[in-house]
């Protein structure tokens, strides 16, 4: 008749059992299992006791319960549990594998179970799981998450956290500082504020002289609200600079690229060499699979750009319909280029400043690519943005990245030019309507239900 009940400052929970109360918790600093590999005839089998890591749990509990500290403990419960790096349970259909599915690493798998089960059934019997599961996919993941300290440092965290505050923007603190663009020492002297994604060490905003560069959890508004209304501004009335390095890049060529790629894109991409295309990837039912620009760069070239944490999952999204005669390749690009954004009413100017090519709206239209010579850099400029300002995505050799920051960087000066991060592009892409895959559309929509009817032709 006692009830169930968890303490999240204290870290522990109870429960009743047959004539005794079940404590556990969720220690910091946990010790991985199994680091050596786990026997395969290993089942439901307990661990030794280890009081000396429990003590901070049936401390908190004692605090809490008065009574247990006139009480002994019958049992030491000592056993393996799953974690994932961020906490959530692996399901899908393999990115590596032919019609091999997971379902794995779940942390509570009875509460989980009748779900999980109805997914699986419909993913393996019907070829869709029923709803967007994107939070589990498999394809989250991918080789930053792979090797073992950077999972096994996330996974202690995650496993930490989980009684933990869901402080808004929280970023994790393990793993960190693994894929950094060239421009990573640059940004962070002049205030960059790191958040992660992917792996990739990206400025969320930038600190003005002055102010802290650190994020303090927090319910409200902190230093951080006018630094992003400041750069959002720059954006707005003058010209800045974004480092989206991080962004995945992949070249699709071949004599079999356009017929695949119009196979599964609901927008035509049979246009003249030099055109960016906006469009969708979309499932048999028509729901949205992938939110993607693709520059045709030659007659079997096409470069595909999406977003930091999409590179896995948008392009098992093409391998699975790969002819099988070869005649289609994809190379990824996402290490080898970076990206600078240059952006704002001011953009066109600074870019001047850096070449002799004609950059007026009849040479260089929005929605079309051009190869560049910028001071001693060769880019490939695509004139997109996704703030909805003027703006050029300078696609450049790593190598290039930095001398290309500085010009332009000397260039804009007279020009306000600003720095800018993440956070000032949500804001932005949120005025100008443009939508995230993941959130805002998923599986569960098709382009006209998610106000991108103008996409399909």
């Amino acid at each position: 008749g006692l009830p169930s009940l968890r303490d999240p400052d204290g870290n522990f929970y109870l429960k009743p059992e047959p004539g005794a109360l079940a404590i556990g918790g969720w220690e910091p600093n946990t010790k991985p299992w199994g680091a050596n590999g786990i026997a395969v005839d290993f089942g439901p089998e307990l661990l030794q006791p280890d009081y000396d890591r429990f003590e901070p749990i049936g401390a908190a509990a004692c605090a809490r319960i008065p009574l247990l500290n006139e009480v002994g403990i019958r049992q030491m419960i000592n056993g393996p549990i799953p974690i994932t790096a961020d906490g959530e349970p692996v399901i899908g259909l393999s990115p590596e594998l032919d019609n091999f599915y997971l379902c794995c690493g779940f942390t509570s798998g009875i509460a989980a179970s009748g779900g999980a089960g109805w997914v699986m059934a419909n993913w393996i019997v019907d070829g869709d799981p029923g709803l967007d599961l994107w939070p589990f996919d498999v394809r989250r993941f991918g080789a930053p998450h792979a090797v073992k300290t950077a999972l096994y440092e996330r996974a202690v965290e995650s496993y930490g956290r989980y009684y933990h505050i869901a402080w808004p923007a929280h970023e994790t603190q393990a793993g960190r500082g693994a894929r950094r663009s060239p421009l990573y020492d640059t940004l962070l002297r002049q205030g960059a504020v790191y958040g992660n994604k992917f792996g990739w060490e990206r400025p969320n905003w930038f600190a003005p002289a002055g102010t802290p560069p650190v994020d303090v959890p927090s319910f409200e508004r902190g230093a951080s609200f006018a630094a992003v209304a400041a750069e959002h501004r720059a954006v707005r009335e003058r010209v800045a600079l974004i480092d989206m390095s991080s962004f995945s890049k992949f070249e699709v060529r071949g004599p079999g690229a356009l017929a695949l790629l119009q196979k599964l894109a609901v927008n035509n991409l049979h246009k003249p060499e030099g055109s960016i295309v906006y469009t969708q990837l979309c499932n048999e039912r028509g729901g949205i699979e992938a939110d993607v620009t693709i520059t045709r760069l030659g007659a079997e070239r096409f470069y595909f750009v999406t977003g930091s944490a999409l590179g896995v999952r948008d392009r098992s999204t093409i391998e699975r319909h790969l002819p099988a005669d070869g005649s289609v390749e994809i190379i990824d690009h996402t290490s080898a280029k970076a990206v600078l954004n240059l952006c704002g009413p001011k953009s066109r100017a600074v870019l001047a400043a850096l070449t002799d090519a004609p950059l007026d709206n009849a040479s260089f239209p929005y929605m079309s690519a051009r190869e560049l010579d910028l001071a001693f850099a060769p880019v490939l400029a695509l004139r997109v943005t996704y703030l909805g300002e003027l703006g050029y995505e300078l696609h450049v050799p790593v190598e290039y990245a930095l001398h290309l920051y500085e010009r332009l960087w000397a260039c804009g000066e007279k020009h306000g030019i600003a720095n800018v991060g993440y956070r000032a592009i949500n804001s932005l892409r949120l005025e100008k309507h443009y939508l995230v895959w993941g959130s805002d559309i998923t599986p569960d929509y098709n382009p006209y239900e998610a106000g991108l009817g103008f996409c399909v032709d």
